[in-house]
């Protein structure tokens, strides 16, 4: 029945495809588990990228334990579950954070698809439209690796693992890239909390040289960057503001800026693709075809 419903379902995508649309990069962040930083690296990320001019839509993958609310500081009354049941439009749920910036309320990938049916899905593909001009989505996952959320791993174009030096967290991180690289030879690290350049190369030097043991040579892990620990974060985040929009000439914020840095450079700059390649038309796209 479900696997009907995916064939069904990307044959309709494959029809709204005629307008064409900025070529989004679909970059998934995720965690071995929870409390290592993920939403405030997510959340803060997507601010700066935004700030350089790029176009970015957040998305909250983890509703049922979504704190980007809190992270951005405003209040989630619907999300996309609701569009798809018909009780809300996509700009319905669409909450602007800045300039540039749109947080969009997300459910798990298997909950998205078993709540559509075909009418009501043809209408959200083409409301989704309004999100053609994306630049990047960061895509917010839940911490560990349940299916759904192998989903939004698979379906991405950069998968980022964050950790903390704590080795608890340091053996979750690696478990999750372990599963991961069932799914994709491709996985990028942010080691957050560390205390310089020096302690986050190390642990990650650690962990590059078991993965490489134990999962395979195939195994791209690349060291997409690190976090200074700075009070300033936490501070931020019990206020519910950005760090980075309220600290600039903290070291995390200059951390920030060259992940987002390193993001910008992958970007196909000025092309133009299908619509239903880019923003939330293409996100569903890719969740239905690992569906």
């Amino acid at each position: 029945m479900i696997g009907n419903q995916a064939k069904k379902l990307e044959e309709l995508v494959a029809t709204n495809s005629k307008s064409k649309a900025k070529k989004t990069r679909f970059v998934a962040i995720t965690s071995g588990k929870g409390g290592v930083g993920k939403s405030t690296i997510s959340s803060n990320l997507a601010y700066v990228l935004a700030k350089s001019g790029l176009n970015v839509g957040i998305f909250d993958a983890d509703i049922g334990l979504a704190n980007l609310d809190v992270m951005f500081n405003v209040k989630i009354k619907k999300n996309i579950l609701h569009v798809l049941k018909g009780e809300a439009t996509v700009a319905d749920i669409l909450i602007p954070i800045t300039r540039n910036l749109i947080l969009i309320p997300g459910e798990s990938g298997d909950e998205i698809l078993k709540y559509s049916d075909m009418a009501l899905f043809e209408r959200f593909m083409q409301e989704a439209q309004i999100l053609d001009k994306l630049d990047v989505m960061i895509i917010d996952t839940g911490a560990g690796i349940g299916e759904h959320i192998q989903m939004f791993l698979n379906a991405a174009d950069d998968v980022v693992v964050v950790t903390v030096p704590d080795p608890a967290a340091i053996t979750d991180a690696y478990a999750t890239i372990k599963t991961i690289a069932t799914l994709r030879d491709d996985i990028s690290m942010i080691m957050n909390q560390v205390k310089n350049e020096r302690e986050a190369e190390l642990i990650f030097g650690k962990i590059k040289k078991v993965a490489l043991a134990n999962i395979g040579l195939n195994l791209e892990l690349n060291l997409m960057g690190k976090i200074n620990s700075d009070l300033k974060v936490s501070s931020s985040v019990k206020k519910r503001t950005l760090f980075c929009a309220t600290h600039q000439y903290s070291q995390p914020y200059k951390d920030i800026v060259e992940i987002a840095n390193k993001i910008s450079s992958k970007l196909e700059r000025n092309v133009l693709v299908k619509a239903n390649e880019s923003g939330l038309s293409g996100l569903f796209k890719r969740l239905i075809e690992h569906f």
